[in-house]
């Protein structure tokens, strides 16, 4: 009988389904994990896995029972208990990263252990199975998330731009973290003097309960959870995905179900732009919407499910393209090798020319808009700059919880970059007010964004106002500077493909095959671009996720060259 502790409790609105969180499998299921593992005796007291493990396997108890703690320092608490026919684990058990918590056994008996390798092989070709793990896997996690029960503590100021930094990089990577506002709470001192931390060391986090980050990098933060522990720096994968937005993870999810050796190299966070989206409405097979946090963490999972490797907060600084294989540097004087390489580094908000813009990031001006930044502005008046659907998105959410949201657009109107079903909602809510021909002239403060000067860029009329939160979403800039010249670009810095590229450019670039390029080929052979960093492309999620599948049927006839 399964017995929940206070500190493992799943949200509200999915606590009917505790029994698909803790299921209980059936003798024959029992007998088709048993072919992939191997039986082990057990004695109570017995330590199975420690926090930090690098290396854990999945239990599944016949006889006896097995509890699972959050450690914290010196201190346990209990989160579950599994009986006979219940099986330990979580998320960690598919990416490969560190335990969590322990897991000891608290009577004797017989468990089932099966190896990480021998899990996903069963999860892939066991269809029932699969499914059972992968849903209980994913309900743990969010319970996890929702009771902010991990192995990290985040303590930090909600007037900080690192602490927002941080916070982001930990929610939108889906990993559990209690987070405690040392603005609110008045009694962190005695916390605060036992890890020897100062207000000038703020954001701090300490994690399992003994190792302290002051104002950490996400790349230390990356290290310090061990995000990348599985990785072998020594591997030729097939195909080396760089970037995880929508393109990025539905390339991976495509290469690794189709048996492809697959590495994904990440910067912040699985999702790219559209992971910081409050709600996408016309993507296929989700009528009610789904948020782009939510659509990145299926995909995300998707992904681990079939194989693929993420490398989380290191990106490319450099792509080695004189050989083969093909080799990216990561800036740390570290490098990956694969046979081919799909790029889908997207595109990045245009930064306004303002003189004193990134003193306030983080602190007033915002370049996502999720739950996170919502709590931030909370019955204040915000502004929206752009007319894209990003913006749209952005107004429709924050109009349910901001006294007022005025959108800035520097044409006539949003006819030409907004989808319809977003521009009626916008002319709907009174919450919203649209302000057309109008940019931000100058951004006023100190340690806080106060006062915002616009103006209409027909007349030249200015106006000020006591408004302390502008989010940007504005054009897109193509993250393509670390490719040094390796591919043909267009005059906006976005990667040719396919038809697009001119024989000059195939001339200019000593294309070496008797083959023109596939049509996500890039004027290298055996590299692909796909999604917002191609030249063309359709800024769209459908498309962007179109594009990274189809990639990967060309990337099995690059190989075969």
């Amino acid at each position: 009988m399964t017995t929940y502790a206070a500190s493992m409790t799943l949200p509200e609105a999915l606590a009917s389904r505790a029994p698909q969180a803790f299921p209980t499998l059936t003798h024959a299921q029992i007998g088709r994990i048993c072919a992939h593992g191997h039986l082990r005796p057990v004695t109570a007291g017995e330590v199975l896995v420690e926090p930090g493990d690098a290396d854990m396997s999945l239990f599944v108890v016949k006889r006896g029972k097995v509890q699972v703690f959050r450690v914290f320092g010196d201190a346990e608490s209990l989160l579950i208990e599994y009986g006979p026919g219940q099986f330990s684990g979580e998320l960690v058990l598919l990416s490969g990263r560190p335990a969590l918590g322990r897991i000891r056994v608290a009577e004797s008996g017989e468990v089932i252990e099966v190896d990480r390798q021998s899990l996903l092989a069963f999860v892939q070709t066991d269809p029932e199975l699969g499914e059972i793990i992968m849903r209980a896997f994913i309900l743990r996690r969010m319970g996890l998330i929702a009771s902010q029960t991990g192995d990290v503590v985040a303590l930090g100021s909600n007037h900080s731009a690192d602490t927002l930094r941080v916070k982001e990089f930990l929610t939108r990577n889906g990993h559990p973290y209690k987070y405690i506002d040392l603005d609110r709470e008045a009694d962190m001192q005695d916390l605060l003097d036992r890890f020897h931390v100062g207000v000038d060391d703020i954001p701090v986090l300490i994690c399992r309960g003994d190792v302290v980050l002051r104002k950490p990098t996400n790349e230390q933060i990356a290290d310090c959870l061990g995000f990348n522990n599985a990785i072998d720096p020594a591997e030729i994968h097939d195909v080396i995905v760089v970037g995880a937005g929508p393109a990025g993870l539905a390339a991976a999810v495509y290469a690794a179900s189709e048996g492809l050796g697959v590495l994904v190299l990440e910067t912040v966070a699985p999702g790219g732009q559209a992971g910081s989206s409050s709600k996408i409405e016309n993507y296929l097979g989700f009528p009610n919407g789904i948020s782009g946090l939510e659509l990145a963490g299926r995909a995300y999972n998707q992904a681990l499910k079939f194989g693929a490797q993420f490398a989380i907060a290191r990106g490319a600084a450099r792509l080695t393209c004189d050989r083969k294989p093909f080799a990216v540097d990561l800036g740390d004087g570290a490098a990956t090798r694969a046979r081919a390489i799909i790029i889908a580094t997207g595109a990045e908000y245009r930064k306004l020319p303002l003189e004193n813009l990134s003193r306030f990031v983080g602190v007033g001006v915002y370049y996502s808009a999720t739950f996170m930044e919502s709590q931030l502005c909370r019955d204040e008046e915000v502004i929206i700059v752009g007319g894209g659907n990003s913006a749209g998105q952005a107004a429709v959410f924050l109009a349910g919880g901001s006294r007022h949201v005025h959108l800035l657009v520097r044409s006539g109107g949003l006819a030409s970059s907004m989808s319809q079903y977003l521009i009626r909602r916008i002319e709907e809510s009174p919450n919203i007010t649209l302000h057309t021909h109008t940019e931000i002239a100058a951004l006023e403060g100190t340690d806080h964004l106060e006062r915002v000067l616009w103006r209409n860029n027909q007349t030249g009329h200015q106006e000020e106002q006591a408004i302390r939160h502008v989010f940007l979403m504005t054009g897109a800039m193509p993250n393509t500077g670390w490719l040094a010249g390796c591919l043909a670009l267009d005059n906006k810095g976005f990667i040719k493909t396919g038809g697009d590229l001119s024989a000059e450019d195939l001339a200019a670039a000593h294309w070496p095959l008797t083959r023109p390029p596939f049509p996500l080929e890039t004027s290298l052979p055996g590299v692909f671009a796909v999604g917002d960093v191609r030249c063309g492309n359709v800024k769209r999620v459908a498309s962007a996720v179109g594009e990274g599948s189809v990639a990967v049927s060309q990337v099995h006839q690059a190989l075969r060259d």
